[in-house]
């Protein structure tokens, strides 16, 4: 039986939660810029091609609505990824009155290889856990996000 570690020190910024979030999450982000730059992209870049690239056809305000962003924060995000010929904006074939956002080939292409790139990036951030825990976190995660 292995003895256990020492007891954490209950005033250290490592016995905090919001420290633990803020330093995995700095930890997160950088491999995932890293992970992200061969693509010419970011994160943010990234969850609004995912968003757009579902099978429902989405306005510019549904799509802000999903990733919990403001209209200008999208219009800007959009406009970024339109002037690189990743998205484009059309009349929805089912409301003539309504705008959608749709990726174009290209930004399709590239949200599979971005995706796959993710994915490797987020096994290898999760790999230290042992076997199940990384799981526990998300699912756990998802419960925390939603305020259940």
């Amino acid at each position: 039986m292995t003895e256990p570690g020492p007891a954490p020190v209950p005033d250290a910024p490592d016995a905090r939660l919001g420290y633990l979030f803020k330093h995995a999450h700095a930890r997160l982000t950088a491999l995932s810029a890293a992970a992200l730059e061969p693509f010419g992209i970011t994160g943010r870049d990234l969850a609004v091609l995912a968003v757009l690239g579902a099978p429902d056809e989405l306005s510019q305000a549904e799509a802000a609505a999903r990733l919990g962003v403001d209209r200008t924060t999208m219009v800007a995000l959009i406009d970024g990824l339109e002037g690189r010929g990743l998205v484009e904006r059309r009349r929805s074939a089912r409301d003539r009155r309504r705008n959608t956002v749709l990726p174009t080939p290209e930004g399709r292409d590239l949200l599979a290889r971005a995706e796959d790139a993710r994915r490797a990036m987020e096994a290898r951030f999760l790999a230290p856990l042992p076997p199940g825990d990384a799981e526990r976190l998300i699912a756990s995660l998802r419960v925390l996000a939603a305020g259940s």
